[in-house]
């Protein structure tokens, strides 16, 4: 009888140990990106104030050579280090009159300014719902003042009413999409400025991550109201909310590039056989830049090359800055899409202005405007990261008062009324 309750005892513990599972835990992500913001009011304000005024130099800056060729600039201005008049026809998009004063913006100020209204109009609740509704109220609001005897009665007047319809329509005709169906909405979507995938998000969602309580909510907030972009294009637009978030946190420039290695909520990285593309155009960024910046260069074939690395009128550095800054720009030359602004284009030339300018403002700054483009646009995104991260008692003296002044006066778009509203926010 003892042989069986031994052979009972052998069966139970071996069937035990043959049922017991053995797993390595999965890590656990860290808690920063959901880490709530913790500024004082007067931190926070200059903050604000030096993401609004930064971005402005930044377009200010690239508003007299939008869409040039490296080249064209060097003939025209040499090495552009501060503000030059704007210099151009007006249009929706630029400058709303001919050739204005250093220091004028475009529509991407413009863009910041109505950020900061929609924010104060919905009391900083944003949603996909109430933004396509501000948009369309915005336009329906223009449209309606075509009504007015006095715009009826001066062409001039109706001119510039019909520019500032013009700079929003392609917008309204996608949010009025949104709010009747999902076809009409995919189908103006893809229409939106040719059906490209145009830097559309990249204009506004920088706003949101100055909003924003952590890295995840600045990240998932402006994907959200990206409903203008298309593909990855929506992935960067979350991404430049999320760098101008982690600005306000950190003066580590790494950290704040980085960021974007670790808040990816949609899943991008997982993607099969691709991967995520922006990270993937960070990682040979970085590395370009630091590879070039390690390069021993020789003397006898700066002077052999001479015709290709002519440094221009106004460059402050030496020959050898100047090749390696030539050098990159062949790079971003080589990797041009079709058009200037391309969501990808902007990241990639964002991202190496950052890089080569290891968070001096001026240096990133005239990096991204002397290389053409679209760079008054890649400058405000890196002007607002920058300014950000800085604040505005630490910008160029010089730059910040002139942008503050021109934009308020010239403009009537106040900056510092903009930030105010944000802190009391």
């Amino acid at each position: 009888m003892k042989y069986v309750y031994l052979l009972i005892l052998v069966c139970i513990v071996g069937c035990k140990n043959e049922n017991e599972k053995f797993d390595i835990p999965s890590p656990t992500n860290s808690t920063y990106s959901s880490e709530k913001l913790q500024l004082a009011d007067s931190v926070y304000y200059d903050k604000v104030l030096g993401a609004l005024v930064g971005s402005a130099i930044g377009d200010a800056m690239g508003a007299s050579t939008e869409m040039w060729h490296r080249k064209d600039i060097q003939l025209s201005y040499g090495y552009i280090n501060g503000l030059t008049p704007a210099v151009r026809e007006q249009s929706p998009e630029g400058t709303w009159e001919h050739n204005l004063i250093s220091g004028a913006t475009t529509d991407d100020t413009r863009w910041k300014s109505l950020m900061v209204h929609y924010f104060k109009a919905n009391n900083n609740n944003i949603s996909p719902d109430n933004f396509v509704q501000y948009i369309i109220e915005y336009y329906t609001s223009l449209t309606k003042a075509l009504a007015n005897k006095d715009i009826q009665t001066s062409t001039d007047a109706l001119d510039s009413q019909i520019e500032k319809i013009d700079w929003i329509k392609e917008w309204a005709r996608v949010a009025m999409a949104y709010k009747k169906d999902n076809k009409a909405y995919l189908q103006a979507l893809n229409r939106f400025y040719g059906g490209e995938m145009s830097c559309a998000g990249q204009l506004y969602t920088p706003m949101i991550g100055l909003i924003s309580k952590s890295p995840l909510d600045a990240y998932q907030k402006a994907y959200d109201l990206s409903l203008f972009d298309i593909g990855y294009a929506k992935d960067i637009s979350a991404l430049v909310s999320t760098m101008t978030h982690m600005a306000l946190r950190t003066e580590d420039l790494d950290s704040i590039m980085n960021a974007s290695k670790f808040i990816d909520p949609i899943g991008y990285a997982d993607s099969r056989l691709v991967g995520r593309i922006p990270t993937v155009i960070l990682d040979g960024t970085q590395k370009n830049v630091r590879r070039i910046n390690q390069l021993v260069l020789i003397d006898s074939l700066i002077l052999k090359d001479s015709l290709i690395f002519k440094i221009p009128n106004g460059f402050i550095g030496s020959k050898k800055d100047w090749v390696r800054q030539e050098m990159l720009y062949q790079i971003l030359e080589k990797d041009k899409r079709g058009i200037a602004f391309h969501s990808a284009e902007i990241w990639q030339i964002l991202v190496t202005g950052l890089e080569f300018g290891k968070g001096d403002f001026v240096k990133t700054m005239q990096f991204i405007i002397n290389y053409g483009r679209d760079n008054d646009t890649v400058a405000a995104v890196a002007g607002m990261i920058l300014g950000a991260k800085l604040g505005y008692k630490a910008l160029p003296e010089e730059l910040r008062e002139k942008v503050l002044k021109v934009n308020k006066e010239n403009l009537g778009i106040d900056l510092e009324t903009l930030a105010k509203e944000m802190t009391q926010q």
